[in-house]
């Protein structure tokens, strides 16, 4: 990683740093007028991989993925892609020569050239090009399409023709700024889905930002939750959804219900009954508990306020004695209705614990 110290709070869920990445962001900081929208940002992307920058509208993810392009200056930090730096004191190497493919939000085709000439568009004049032009249209299933008019294509056509233009130039790195966010629900599921075929096929290095935790699930080998310009953990996908750094990712990425608890001698005392803490906690915490890790029985611990039932799973809110509602999820037909009164067990392996004094990341 590069040797730049970080604020203590984007420490979180750091991993084994000694081989070669493919892009390394360092501290990096910008800001707009007064508005500071980076704020000591802290990226590792192993080669081959593909990583969702997700987090919610304003927390700095576009513009993250703008200055590893080389389209924004940062303030401070720093940048290597491929171990070369290409942003830091006095460096800013231009977007061309960083060997960054990236494709826009809104695929940015020009609509008065062929789609063979936009794909043209990244590599030059060159004895190859209709070669490589034809190549990158066969890669993402569009042979024989070059001499059609982008605004004859479908919108999933034109965002692999998109992708197609970026792919052309051999890139080092791909950059993907929402790219499906202009589909339809049925049309996005199915074109992620063979854009991440192609990507994990061809061993391409990817960076996607997304406000959709479906979709950085999904297509990211590892996922980077943003939050007010810092990155605040870095994890796969199933470390990020089990051990969630801070409450506050706890709630972003699915649903979590949120605890007040009691810890001693390796036990939490908590609305939903005793668990086991695993680790040497005492006094106030907080516990994060997914909704498929609580079971309901009948009992006399809450009352079960809604129940909405999906075909795949039923999910209940239910209103414990005391004050504190929870959702609990089953995948099973309703067991209970509105009304029922209901004892609640905790099934998951550990509960998530949240120190007050050691929180970070909200």
């Amino acid at each position: 990683m590069l040797n730049i110290s970080l604020e203590d709070q984007a420490r979180e869920g750091k991993r084994d740093e000694a081989s070669t990445s493919a892009i390394d962001v360092g501290a990096l900081e910008k800001s707009f007028g007064a508005q500071r929208v980076l704020r000591g940002v802290d990226l590792r992307v192993d080669p081959g991989s593909i990583v969702a920058l997700l987090g919610p509208s304003g927390c700095g993810k576009t513009t993250l993925l703008r200055s590893i392009a080389g389209l924004e200056t940062a303030d401070a930090g720093a940048i290597a892609i491929g171990g070369e730096p290409v942003t830091g004191p006095d460096l800013h190497v231009a977007p061309e020569r960083r060997r960054v493919g990236m494709v826009f939000q809104d695929w940015a085709l020009f609509p008065h050239m062929s789609v063979a000439r936009n794909v043209a568009y990244g590599i030059g004049k060159g004895a190859d090009t209709d070669v490589r032009v034809a190549g990158a249209l066969e890669m993402v299933g569009l042979a024989g399409m070059g001499d059609r008019m982008p605004g004859t294509l479908s919108g999933g056509q034109q965002q692999r023709v998109a992708i197609a233009r970026a792919l052309a130039p051999e890139p080092a790195v791909l950059l993907l700024d929402e790219p499906f966010s202009n589909l339809d629900t049925n049309l996005r599921v199915q074109v992620r889905s063979e854009v991440h075929r192609l990507l994990t096929s061809l061993g391409v290095t990817a960076v996607f930002v997304t406000h959709d935790q479906e979709e950085a699930f999904v297509l990211g080998d590892e996922v980077a939750v943003m939050n007010r310009g810092l990155i605040v953990q870095q994890a796969t996908p199933s470390e990020l959804y089990l051990r969630p750094a801070s409450p506050w990712i706890a709630r972003f990425v699915g649903d979590a219900n949120l605890l007040p608890a009691q810890a001693s001698d390796g036990h939490l005392e908590t609305p939903i009954g005793m668990l086991a803490s695993g680790g040497s906690y005492t006094g106030a915490v907080e516990v994060a508990v997914r909704p498929e890790d609580v079971e309901l029985e009948p009992g006399n611990r809450g009352v079960v306020e809604l129940v909405e039932y999906y075909g795949h799973d039923t999910v209940y809110l239910v209103s414990l004695d005391g004050g504190v509602s929870i959702h609990v999820r089953a995948t099973s037909a309703p067991a209970f209705k509105r009304g029922d009164r209901v004892g609640t067990r905790f099934i998951g392996d550990s509960p998530v614990v949240f120190d007050p004094e050691h929180i970070r990341g909200d």
